[in-house]
This record gives structure tokens, C-alpha cells and sequence, in this order.
């Protein structure tokens, strides 16, 4: 990375072309993918460098991994947020304000996760004892997690930077830099846990190495932004209508976070092939998932801009366009992922028990696809127009009416996978129908630079 990559020319003025061509929209979903995609394989090399230290740190690493990855799953509006606001600021030709509330989002990234680390290091151990069952493993759990924790505000600060960037429709630059922590962290990792002799805090010590890395590289983009008069003071009013905006966010993500940690407990107390089965067709879901979310991600930025340049009809077309590439993704990975059933469950286990058992989600997990595509485009069409207390409130009614109560029913009447996801197709269809409907009211499509 040199000292000359100050990003592309930045223009003041910004002018959202008329509707959203399969082309523009790549053209941002490609690189917010490599985004999503970095930290999960990231941490397959992690995990496949601290599992040949034995099953002692490699349970250790699982459990501590839990714990840090609810930081960046409950706190995604420093990013989804962040990209709503900057956005539409950005569409209605005021690129200096839209970066000033990267700016602001940077600010309030490092005060929440100033005190996400101080309540962290008071909670690690009770925590590790709680979620690990076994002393051995909290121990080591919690020797990774008090090292990997420090490097919990600068994850919040690389979602603050990746979400005024998106804002802006500059999708290059969050990607080359979250690679550059993850590249040179997974070189370090090996070096740190072997020759160097450290075990599992070198594995800690080198996940901290990347987030200093791609935090750095974000904060050196907008100490060039003041350069262009973009000022850097904190800003305490921005940042409370910020976490206005997080809260229903957070109360979105923990409602999800709900529905898949008690679809996990029902499947544990079904069978050990049930939970086998489930943890292999959820990993490909949560995958997908990712796929699908770059294109919420294109989403968000368009519409959001249109909105600010006070386009109400483009934002309207995006929002069709967007919802038919979504729908017509969705059917391209059902069929795909139809004509490999009876292949690629055998590349992640050989128990012909568990393999007995995966039909059961298989086909859910299939035929949801067409609606998961739809689902996830309109999430991020209304997420571009910062319309997250109505995904908030669908979100948790969805949940309440249709996930849980299909899943403990599943548990009471012994229903098992096939219970568990027809719950998860009942959310599914519930979200459909409540994105729908709203999108079809045109209440989400508020025009100007601050929505309300």
C-alpha cells in the first residue's frame, strides 16, 4: 500500500444515474463480497494453524471466537448504519458531509469499543466458565480472548470506515485494505504460534495485528479526508442520531441471533446426527448468506443516493431491478445447490448418519433460496433508505410469530430438522411478506438528505 493511495478523485457533486444496470450493481457487490468473505476465511486459517497445537486450543479458540464475533454481529449499524446515512448525503451531492459522518461513526466506533474491551476483560473469564463447561478450556479461552479483545474498537472502527466508503460508492478501497490486515495476519499467525513459540495467544496477538493494520489503513483515509476540509472534531449530536438509527439494528441482529442459537440447542437435544447434519446445512446457509448480503450492500448505496438526490422514481425502479436480480440469483443457487445434493454433503462428513439426516434441512435450505435472494435485496433497499425501525419490528414479529415457536414446538412434539426448518421457511416467508408490502406502500422511498 503506497503513501500516494489517497483512493480516487473525489468529487463533490454526485449525480445517481437512472436505474441500477446488473453492471453497477456488480460493480459494488463484487468487492463488498471479498469484504464479507475476508474474515471468515481468515479464520478457517486460523483455525486449521492453532488445531494442530491439539483439541485443548482448538476448543479454547472456538470459544473465545464466539465471544468476539458478537461484537462485530451485534454492532453491524457502525457499518449498515453508517452506509444508510453517508449515502444519501453522498446521492444529494454533499460528499464532504456524507464523509463527515464517517467521521462521526469512526468516533463512536472507538468509544464503544473502549468500553466493549474494559466490560470484556472484566466478563472473559465468567463468560469463557459459562459457554466452554470445563475449566481446562476456559482457562485457555480466555488467555486468547483477553489478548484478541484489544483489538475490538479497531473491528468497529474498519465497520465505521467500510460503511462510509459503501456510502460513497467507493467499494474498492474497504477491500484492499481489510485483505491487507487478513494477508499479512495469516503469514503472521503460523510464525507467531510455531517458530515463535507462543501457542494460542500468537494466534490472538496476530488477530490484533490485523485489525491494527486495516483500522490504520481506514484512519489514514480520513486524515486525507481533512486535507479536503472534512472536519475531524467528534461530533456528540451526529453520533446520537447514529445510535438511534444502531438501536434497531441491534434489536434486528439479536432477534436473529435468538432464532439460530435456539434452532442449534433443539437440534443438540434432538440427536448427535441431527446437530451434525444441521451445523453442515447452516454453514452453507450462513455462506449464502454472505453471497446474498453483497447485493444488499449495492442496494443500500444506490437507493440511498437516489433517495438523497430527491430521485423518488429511480429509487422506486432501483428498488424493482434490485428485487428481480436478487429473485433471479436466488433460483440460479436453489438449482445449483439441487443438482449437488448428492455430492457435496459427502465433502463435509462420511457419518452415514448425519448424511441420513441432512434431506431432512437439504431441501428447505434449497427451495428458500429464490426467497432468501428476494428477501436480501429488499433488506437492502430499505436499509439504503434507512428504514431500520420498520426491518426491526417485521424482524422481531417474524421471529416471534413464525421461527421460535416452530422450533420449540419441533423440540415438544419431536419433529426434529423437519420442524426446525420449516420454522426457519415460515421467517423466511413472513420477512418476504412484510419487505413487500412495504416496499409496494412507497412509505420507505422519504427523499432528501436526512431521512425524516
Amino acid at each position: 500500500m503506497s503513501a500516494q493511495d489517497t483512493g480516487p478523485p473525489q468529487p463533490e457533486e454526485a449525480t445517481p444515474s437512472d436505474g441500477a444496470p446488473l453492471r453497477r450493481v456488480l460493480k459494488l457487490a463484487f468487492p463488498a463480497l471479498g469484504v464479507l468473505a475476508a474474515e471468515p476465511l481468515y479464520l478457517l486459517v486460523d483455525t486449521a494453524v492453532v488445531g494442530h497445537l491439539g483439541a485443548l486450543p482448538l476448543a479454547a479458540l472456538a470459544v473465545g471466537g464466539v465471544v468476539l464475533a458478537q461484537v462485530s454481529t451485534q454492532l453491524t449499524f457502525l457499518s449498515y448504519g453508517t452506509t444508510a446515512r453517508t449515502a444519501r448525503l453522498f446521492g444529494a451531492g454533499r460528499r464532504s458531509e456524507a464523509v463527515a459522518e464517517g467521521v462521526q461513526a469512526t468516533w463512536l466506533a472507538v468509544f464503544v469499543g473502549l468500553v466493549v474491551l474494559l466490560v470484556g476483560q472484566l466478563l472473559a473469564a465468567p463468560i469463557a466458565s459459562l459457554l466452554s463447561g470445563s475449566e481446562e478450556i476456559a482457562e485457555s479461552s480466555v488467555r486468547w480472548l483477553r489478548i484478541a479483545l484489544f483489538g475490538a474498537p479497531l473491528i468497529l472502527i474498519t465497520m465505521a470506515g467500510n460503511g462510509w466508503m459503501r456510502g460513497v460508492q467507493d467499494a474498492v478501497r474497504p477491500l484492499r485494505y481489510v485483505l491487507a490486515g487478513n494477508a499479512i495476519s495469516a503469514v503472521l499467525c503460523p510464525i507467531l504460534v510455531y517458530p515463535v513459540g507462543w501457542g494460542l495467544e500468537g494466534s490472538a496477538v496476530a488477530n490484533v495485528v490485523a485489525q491494527v493494520i486495516s483500522a490504520g489503513l481506514f484512519i489514514r483515509a480520513l486524515l486525507v479526508e481533512r486535507g479536503r476540509g472534512v472536519s475531524l472534531r467528534p461530533k456528540p449530536a451526529v453520533m446520537r442520531a447514529q445510535l438511534g438509527l444502531g438501536r434497531d439494528l441491534v434489536l434486528r441482529s439479536l432477534a436473529f441471533q435468538a432464532c439460530f442459537v435456539s434452532a442449534a440447542a433443539v437440534a443438540a437435544r434432538t440427536s448427535t446426527e441431527a446437530v451434525g447434519a444441521h451445523q453442515v446445512v447452516l454453514q452453507l446457509w450462513t455462506f449464502l448468506s454472505l453471497v446474498l448480503d453483497s447485493l444488499a450492500i449495492a442496494a443500500q448505496s444506490l437507493v440511498g443516493a437516489a433517495l438523497g438526490a430527491r430521485a423518488g422514481d429511480q429509487a422506486r425502479r432501483m428498488a424493482g431491478q434490485i428485487a428481480r436480480y436478487g429473485l433471479v440469483f436466488g433460483c440460479g443457487l436453489g438449482v445449483l445447490f439441487a443438482a449437488v445434493s448428492g455430492v457435496l454433503p459427502r465433502v463435509f462428513t462420511a457419518d452415514a448418519g448425519v448424511l441420513a439426516e441432512i434431506p431432512n434441512a437439504w431441501w428447505f435450505f434449497v427451495a428458500l433460496q429464490p426467497i432468501a435472494g428476494l428477501v436480501f435485496a429488499l433488506d437492502g433497499v430499505l436499509l439504503g433508505a434507512a428504514d431500520a425501525a420498520f426491518l426491526r419490528t417485521a424482524t422481531l414479529l417474524s421471529a416471534a410469530t413464525g421461527f421460535l415457536p416452530m422450533i420449540w414446538l419441533s423440540l415438544a412434539f419431536g419433529w426434529g430438522l423437519l420442524g426446525i426448518w420449516s420454522g426457519l421457511a415460515l421467517f423466511m416467508v413472513l420477512r418476504m411478506g412484510a419487505v413487500l408490502g412495504r416496499i409496494r406502500s412507497g412509505k420507505w422511498a422519504v427523499l432528501g438528505a436526512v431521512r425524516g
